[in-house]
């Protein structure tokens, strides 16, 4: 009890903390939350300016994990991320000089600004969490993150992520426009680039081990379990989607799952926690039917109306 006590206090002020800096969108802030505490990559995608950069910027300092930030342009190669071997005279011998891909936190900044070639890079880091170099394995630092930003595809100079590649994040998010109130407060506030820089880590990387521990001993009743089955049999039946999601995407769903359920302070997965977060952890990974006429969130949004809560 007076662990979970704890638990419950760290994550209030990370939360407080975060909610500070991205004001208005507490929704989405919970979310990101779940994800990094799920283990999972995290991809924002929205228009430019509405504060998708500063949110992976005050997750990573939040976060209290070594961070490294890449903008991603069309002329990135993918010995930028990685790193090269340079020769060095007075050692006579090839030094690898890693790159920016060995931190704990990589904010991959407008990842779809990059050709195709260098986000493919990336899919190595993302799944195995190693890269290799000139035949070399090197592995990266435990936790390691991805915390991407994108654009929408219809801007200039964008390239579509594959769907290997999006099928590496676990949930995709969506800022939007602020409100009227919480622009307000963004007009009259502190420059946010300063506030981030003076944000201090809430956890430190001990705290966040503990609390992933946590997260994976989130227990999920056989009829939960049933209940997300049906949910991705009905993705590949055919009805709503091009193609259903894999048994990876499930374990995705499941790991958030019990995410959100932590961070509403239970221990327990309950049938509304996987409806809570099945249209961030899926809709990047499935692709509706062509006369749908809805988007991906919308369309798995219809399909949980659809298949009964247990």
């Amino acid at each position: 009890m007076q662990a979970q006590v704890h638990n419950d206090t760290r994550i209030r002020q990370l939360l407080s903390q975060l909610n500070t800096v991205i004001v208005g969108k507490a929704q989405q802030v919970a979310d990101s939350v779940a994800c990094l505490l799920a283990g999972g990559h995290l991809l924002i995608e929205d228009v430019p300016g509405v504060g998708k950069t500063t949110l992976a910027h005050a997750l990573a300092r939040s976060f209290g994990l070594q961070f490294a930030r890449v903008q991603f342009t069309a002329d990135l190669m993918p010995t930028d991320l990685i790193g090269v071997s340079i020769y060095e005279r007075g050692r006579e011998a090839f030094v690898f000089h890693p790159g920016p891909v060995f931190a704990q936190v990589l904010l991959a900044d407008e990842i779809n600004r990059a050709s195709p070639k260098t986000q493919s890079a990336l899919l190595e880091a993302m799944e195995e969490k190693q890269v290799t170099v000139e035949g070399e394995t090197r592995a990266l630092p435990e936790p390691f993150f991805v915390i991407a930003t994108q654009n929408p595809h219809d801007q200039l100079g964008t390239y579509a992520l594959p769907e290997s590649q999006l099928d590496r994040f676990h949930m995709r998010l969506s800022l939007g426009y602020p409100d009227r109130a919480a622009e307000r407060e963004l007009l009259r506030g502190q420059d946010r680039r300063a506030l981030i820089e003076s944000l201090p880590a809430a956890l430190t990387p001990d705290d966040l081990a503990h609390l992933q521990q946590a997260v994976a001993a989130v227990h999920t009743a056989d009829p939960v379990l049933e209940y997300l089955q049906d949910l991705v049999a009905a993705t590949r039946s055919g009805r709503w989607f091009l193609q259903g999601l894999s048994p990876r995407a499930a374990l995705a769903v499941v790991r958030a799952a019990k995410a959100q359920a932590f961070l509403q302070g239970r221990d327990y997965v309950a049938p509304d926690d996987i409806a809570a977060i099945l249209p961030q952890t899926t809709a990047h990974r499935l692709i509706p039917v062509r006369d749908a006429g809805r988007g991906p969130i919308e369309q798995v949004r219809a399909m949980l109306d659809a298949v009964p809560l247990p």
